[in-house]
């Protein structure tokens, strides 16, 4: 039998690429089958009619019914003991590429989640879905272009004429970068009102993550620590773990190092290594260490010293990673991150005008003047008028 690509069949029966690849995973094209990465079809095949018209086939789904469909279906507990065998468990392709894209992310293979994110071009439902692990997949391998080409997709749903679920749930994942390189002004409204109403359900938990991160960016850790342990309390799976049973007590962790809670501290940490590192789960101990001050480290020494290097090493990279990714994200969304009264502020700071005449200009005092200046520097996590001058100009 000759076969040919999806490509070709596209042009071939006069439709679009994505069109393909949704009959393509819908399993609508008889005897099409993969090759490694990519879809073969029969030379001979005809196109797929139009459902409408069929009455053995089911109805088009909206995009926001399908999307609920690939949540609710990529939110099941995977197994304690051997969490691939979800993989085996999960039958149709794009949930698949889901779950392998967490364990792939779980387990520090950033470029396995990229990769898997690739994939799933033309699946609408699917690749919103991936968007959230494959922003910080970009942050942590400090991949800035990555990150934008995800960027550009998710704002063409939140300014495209769509269901409100459809552009809150973009939203919603393009908070992934405001929380990954610390940027709470961009956060969306309804997020840091914890208005969850317009939201798919199945989405509301991944939300609660992303609030209580946005209150870690703000330093208000006890909202941070209330909100991760109401979550806990009300989403821990009975049976198998999710990704938020791991990263919730990494959350918890933090808040309470922000507090100086430091016993409270280790033991949701010792809980949480114990395990997730059998699994070799490192991701969310290493992109969280620089919040700990020291603490993992002691733990991971005292208790885990088989798996000291492999998370400190993680955290090198990651932070590295993430401070290139962050000062590319800072200097492109400064005027989002600052208020208009804090960017005039830093423009002429960064001009070299002095701190007195800048006062005068604003009609406050240095005292006022120089609280402006270290609150700005500490939204762009810089240290002084030098590195100001980078970021303005």
């Amino acid at each position: 039998m000759d076969y040919i690509s999806a490509s070709e069949a596209s042009k071939k029966w006069g439709t679009s690429l994505r069109q393909v690849q949704r009959l393509l995973n819908a399993s609508r094209i008889p005897h099409a089958k993969k090759l490694g990465n990519s879809w073969v079809i029969p030379a001979d095949a005809e196109k797929p009619g139009d459902p409408r018209f069929e009455k053995d086939q089911l109805p088009q789904k909206s995009l926001s019914a399908e999307l609920a469909e690939v949540v609710t279906a990529t939110t099941l507990p995977m197994p304690r003991s051997n969490p691939d065998a979800i993989l085996d468990t999960v039958k149709e392709e794009r949930m698949r590429l889901h779950y392998e894209s967490e364990l792939a992310y779980l387990q520090g293979d950033f470029e396995q989640v990229k990769t898997l994110f690739q994939k799933t071009e033309g699946d609408d439902a699917s690749r919103l879905r991936g968007c959230s692990l494959a922003i910080a997949a970009a942050i942590s391998t400090g991949d800035y272009p990555f990150y934008m080409d995800i960027e550009t997709y998710l704002k063409g749903f939140i300014k495209a004429d769509t269901s409100e679920e459809i552009k809150i749930f973009a939203e919603l994942m393009l908070a992934s970068a405001s929380a990954g390189a610390i940027a709470p002004n961009m956060a969306p409204e309804w997020l840091k009102k914890g208005d969850f109403s317009a939201l798919l359900p199945q989405a509301k938990i991944d939300a609660t993550y992303k609030r209580a991160k946005y209150f870690q960016a703000l330093g208000q850790f006890e909202s941070m620590l209330a909100i991760a342990q109401t979550a806990l309390g009300f989403h821990v799976a009975k049976v198998g773990f999710t990704f938020h049973d791991i990263s919730f007590p990494v959350v918890c962790a933090a808040a309470c190092c922000g507090l100086g809670r430091l016993d409270e501290a280790k033991n949701y940490l010792a809980d949480a290594l114990s395990f997730a590192l059998p699994h070799g789960f490192i991701t969310p101990f290493a992109e969280s260490a620089t919040a700990f001050g020291g603490l993992l480290e002691q733990i991971l020494e005292q208790k885990f010293p088989g798996y000291y290097k492999a998370v400190t090493d993680a955290w090198q990279r990651t932070y590295t990673n993430w401070v290139t990714f962050h000062n590319r994200f800072t200097k492109d969304n400064i005027t989002l991150i600052l208020s208009l009264r804090d960017y005039q502020i830093a423009q002429m700071a960064a001009q070299g005008i002095p701190f007195k005449k800048i006062a005068e200009h604003f009609h406050i005092s240095l005292g006022t003047l120089n609280n402006n200046m270290q609150d700005i520097y500490r939204k762009l996590y810089i240290h002084g008028k030098k590195e100001l001058k980078n970021y303005v100009f």
